[in-house]
C-alpha cells in the first residue's frame, strides 16, 4: 500500500495523465478542489472531455446558476462555464478521458 497527500498534488488533481498523479492514466482525470469564498475561475470550455463537478460542500455560481452541496453538474464538450465560490467550497471534478491541454479560455 502507498499513501499520498492531496496537498502534494497540483490544484487537487490526483488521477490523470500528468505529474504528480497517484494513478497516471489517459482514461480519466479526478480532483478534489477547495476554494475560499470569492475565488473565481475564468470562463472556459473543453473540446474533447466532458467535465462532471460534484459540489461536496458550500455554494457556487456557474453561468449565473447557483449550486450547492449534493448538486452534480455535467458540462459537455464545447459548453463553456465560469465559476465563482459563493462560500468556502469543496468539489470533486471528473473528466473523461484525460487529455492534456484540453482547456480553452473564452
Amino acid at each position: 500500500m502507498k499513501t499520498y497527500r492531496l496537498d502534494d498534488m497540483t490544484k487537487g488533481w490526483f488521477v490523470g495523465n500528468f505529474d504528480p498523479a497517484v494513478v497516471k492514466t489517459d482514461a480519466a482525470e479526478v480532483a478534489v478542489k477547495s476554494y475560499a469564498a470569492g475565488a473565481v475561475e475564468a470562463k472556459h470550455y473543453h473540446k474533447v472531455t466532458p467535465e462532471v463537478t460534484l459540489i461536496v460542500s458550500g455554494s457556487v455560481r456557474m453561468n449565473e446558476d447557483h449550486y450547492g452541496a449534493g448538486d452534480i453538474i455535467l458540462i459537455e464538450p464545447g459548453e463553456a462555464t465560469d465559476f465563482e465560490a459563493l462560500s468556502d467550497v469543496t468539489t470533486v471534478v471528473v473528466k473523461l478521458p484525460s487529455v492534456a491541454g484540453d482547456k480553452y479560455l473564452c
